[in-house]
């Protein structure tokens, strides 16, 4: 051949050129006619066949089996361009079969493949460490499958075309968890989020059972509602009961889906599987249950004669705090509640109680720690779902006996009763009702230097004849409000409830003042 005779300018040697075909058999090299191949390795019949390499001018590469002239086997595959590599099984020159796939970005996929996809079952973990085993088609999650999430998440279910579709369990980090109902196998999904029945039970005890849209529940509580009058007259010194519910947007009590039903119901139930999934939104027993209420108290910060006695307090000025709104027209200063078991404490320190609109959530956690171990999902010992006697409404700054845990939409607390005024506050009275007062008293009783009624002594006061007066163990007449706050924690699906607010007016001993009309303004005092 003519250019077997070259030689070269260098060197003087004479260049071989590249074999114009390739070899017949055995082991050889060749460069293909558009210099973009070069295969190295095994030949036979003039076909690639047994172990060898292909390289690409661009930089990528097979090295492996060869069957009749294509890359069909067992081999190793990198992609210049996306750097990605593949070990395993080849069909036709496309991973096909069982692989090990890994990707220049980060992670790498482990199981079956068809034409070069994800198809089959494997184990996919993305370069954030998030990972999944199960089912692949057209190379997406799809079908059953396991996914553990960068935040710690894991669900457990069906997937369409990537997404969470169908049933599943989801467990959160958090200790939360989202799955069956008894309507439903498994918690369901659509697009990647709650749809359909599922019970979400969040890591601070509160649970909700029944119909999700887009993410949302349906049934969700949305208010605290205090029962009873607009304006709750109380005497001086007495306790009152007071029953709370959570209501949805439409008004009604937001109930847990653990209603009991009879067999009738039940079928009736069973019959709604049947119907298209919007008149499930028809199903009655759905809601929430779980959320800590927490209650506390304040007193209007100005007084008006017309209400009661005392005109307003005066907070002397270690003791100053801003005022708190309330939906009545009229401010607030924290005020503390108290109850028999609780005449030990330092007033102070059942003020900052008071104060506190989130308490110390480490306290509850504690006392709800023994019934968590037990499987219960009740209130915990000082929290009872039932009506505690008086002596054990406690009032221990910052503990649990201020809170409970709201059941089928609903929470009470009895036997609540105001505090007397605690160090720093003063209450400050009106001289005429004072004139009133002297004036209906009795020839022989206490003269016109005594500052207050009977029933109104200062705490550490002094008589006149010279005794020192018992502490006030109530609340002095005037206008009041009580506060039921929403402490759940975390909060419950992201969302804590507003705080509900109760007008009180404790009136005193023999008073004939008439309860306060809403709607009607004060009258002046005669």
């Amino acid at each position: 051949m003519a250019a077997a005779g070259r030689e070269s300018p260098i060197s003087g040697q004479p260049v071989r050129d590249p074999p114009r075909r390739p070899p017949r058999d055995g082991y050889g090299v060749y460069v293909y006619p558009n210099s973009f191949f070069r295969y190295e390795g095994e030949w036979k019949g003039g076909k690639k066949h047994g172990q060898g390499k292909l390289l690409f001018k661009d930089g990528s590469y097979y090295e492996g089996e060869f069957v009749d002239g294509e890359i069909t086997g067992e081999g190793c595959r990198l992609w210049a361009s996306s750097g990605n590599t593949y070990s395993g099984q080849f069909v036709l020159g496309e991973p096909q079969g069982r692989g090990v796939m890994k990707y220049k970005a980060g992670g790498h996929y482990e199981g079956e493949l068809s034409h070069g996809l994800r198809e089959g079952h494997g184990r996919l973990v993305d370069r954030d460490g998030q990972a999944y085993w199960g089912s692949f088609h057209n190379n997406q999650r799809h079908g059953r499958g396991h996914m553990v999430f960068r935040n710690g998440d894991k669900y457990e279910g069906d997937w369409v075309r990537d997404q969470r579709q169908g049933h599943g369990v989801l467990c959160r980090a958090d200790g939360s968890t989202y799955e069956s109902t008894w309507l439903s196998p498994q918690g369901q999904w659509h697009s990647d989020v709650f749809s359909g029945l599922g019970n979400m039970t969040h890591c601070s005890g509160a649970v909700y059972h029944g119909m999700w849209i887009n993410g949302h529940p349906v049934a969700q509580a949305k208010r605290i509602v205090i029962l009873g009058p607009e304006v709750m007259d109380v005497a001086q010194g007495s306790s009152f009961t007071l029953s709370i519910q959570l209501q949805q947007d439409n008004g009604e009590v937001a109930k847990s889906a653990h209603a009991r039903t009879s067999k009738g119901e039940t079928r009736a139930l069973v019959t709604i599987l049947f119907l298209p999934w919007h008149s499930l939104l028809l199903f009655p027993f759905q809601g929430e249950d779980g959320r800590v209420l927490k209650i506390s108290a304040g007193v209007r910060h100005v007084q008006l004669p017309a209400y009661s006695e005392v005109s307003f307090f005066k907070v002397d000025k270690d003791n100053q705090e801003a005022p708190i709104q309330t939906p009545f027209g009229f401010d607030c200063i924290a005020y503390p509640l108290w109850s028999p078991r609780s005449g030990d404490l330092e007033p102070r320190a059942a003020l900052e109680s008071a104060r506190d609109p989130l308490f110390h959530m480490g306290d509850l956690e504690t006392a709800l720690a023994s019934d968590a171990s037990r499987g219960q999902r009740d209130v915990p010992s000082g929290l009872p779902g039932e009506a505690p006697s008086s002596s054990s409404w406690g009032c221990e700054p910052h503990g649990p006996e201020d809170c409970r845990r709201v059941e089928q939409g609903c929470a009470q607390f009895s036997d609540v009763r105001l505090g007397p005024p605690p160090p720093g506050y003063s209450p400050i009275l009106f001289l005429n009702d004072l004139r009133e007062k002297e004036d209906s008293r009795p020839r022989g009783g206490p003269g016109p230097g005594r500052m207050m009624p009977d029933t109104q002594d200062l705490p550490g006061g002094s008589r006149p004849d010279g005794a020192t007066a018992e502490p006030v163990a109530a609340a002095f007449p005037g206008e009041y409000v009580v506060m039921i706050r929403d402490v759940t924690n975390p909060p419950f699906l992201g969302h804590t409830l507003p705080t509900a607010f109760k007008h009180l007016r404790v009136l005193g001993k023999g008073t004939d003042k008439q309860p306060h009309v809403p709607g009607e303004g004060p009258k002046s005092p005669r």
